[in-house]
């Protein structure tokens, strides 16, 4: 079994995304669309330490869950994308979000996002996927509407703003 300590399918996504990092790494690239080393290291929420990112994305990218290519505007910076295997984590990151809202004291500001993503179900975690799928794997897309990033960019902003005037 190559090394795994079982062939059960919780085990075997633990043993890949399991560590405190990869999955955080991938909500950043994912919902932040951070595409850089420098700016997942400088936008981090966490503070993640560089040593640790570097890990990370070689690792996912050992995994399959990330691609790298050169970027063409520098020639010593790279552009990370999800891979169709990462974008297919929308419905896990949609329910670990819910559940962290619904159990866990969450600042507004950072769960609004999940709010907006539980509330749509399905139907726009595919709108999501799709949209992912085309701006990391450039397949086609028509939104329906406006985009989906645009939507919980929107929420996001609009609760950064609520809090800052509460706290004025």
């Amino acid at each position: 079994m190559d090394g795994q300590r079982s062939g059960c399918p919780i085990n075997l996504t633990l043993e890949t995304l399991g560590d405190r990092w990869s999955l955080i790494v991938i909500r950043d690239i994912m919902f932040g669309n951070r595409r850089h080393f420098r700016d997942l290291l400088a936008r981090s929420e966490e503070g993640i330490a560089s040593n640790i990112l570097a890990d990370r994305l070689k690792r996912l990218t050992a995994a399959g869950l990330l691609s790298r290519r050169d970027d063409p505007s520098h020639r010593q910076k790279a552009i990370y994308s999800l891979t169709d295997k990462a974008i297919e984590l929308v419905p896990l990151l949609v329910q670990m979000g819910a559940w962290g809202r619904r159990h866990l004291k969450v600042s507004r500001e950072l769960s609004v996002r999940a709010e907006l993503l539980e509330r749509g179900g399905p139907a726009l975690w595919a709108e999501f996927m799709d949209e992912l799928r085309h701006v990391h794997l450039g397949k086609p897309y028509r939104p329906k509407g406006r985009r989906v990033s645009e939507r919980l960019q929107a929420a996001y902003d609009d609760a950064v703003a609520v809090s800052h005037r509460a706290s004025r």
